[in-house]
């Protein structure tokens, strides 16, 4: 990104005016589903360690290796599940999907903002992977995290 800071600049303004009203457990359950659909090993590893702030290493490593079934409400399993699908296939998105966000209590604009999040991991976790980027394990993540948050990429990838 720093071929090009100003774009890098305003990639992050905007996930600032995205996430003003999200808090940070949602932000990173989105960002951790996006990633994981899309196959994102940078993304993945860098808010594995960002989520350290909003879970416990426990408590991430479920999450990350079977968000359905790490103990999650229903509301954000599903808020997940929207973020997977959105990142899968676009195209496959339906008003069923926004209607299953709003059957758990979402709002119009917390649907917009989760759906915001989830396309701005799409675009920097899709740059990345493009430009072919170095993957950084960041210092503070755990082995035992680091397993958590790459097992569910290993396992989609054909050998």
């Amino acid at each position: 990104m720093a071929i090009n800071p100003e774009a890098f600049q305003a990639f992050e303004s905007m996930l600032h005016f995205i996430t003003a009203s999200m808090d940070l457990r949602r932000y990173e359950l989105i960002t951790l589903a996006a990633a994981q659909a899309i196959g994102s090993t940078h993304c993945r590893l860098a808010h594995g360690a960002k989520s350290l702030r909003a879970f416990t290493e426990d408590e991430l490593s479920a999450v990350a290796r079977d968000f359905r079934n790490a103990g999650l409400t229903p509301a954000e399993v599903t808020m997940m599940e929207y973020a997977e699908k959105l990142s899968l296939d676009a195209t496959a998105m339906a008003e069923a999907d926004t209607l299953e966000l709003r059957s758990h209590g979402f709002t119009d604009r917390e649907i917009m903002d989760i759906t915001l999040v989830a396309s701005a991991r799409n675009f920097l976790s899709r740059t990345l992977l493009a430009l072919a980027v170095d993957v950084d394990v960041p210092p503070t993540l755990s082995p035992e995290l680091q397993d958590a948050q790459l097992a569910p990429l290993a396992s989609r990838r054909p050998m």
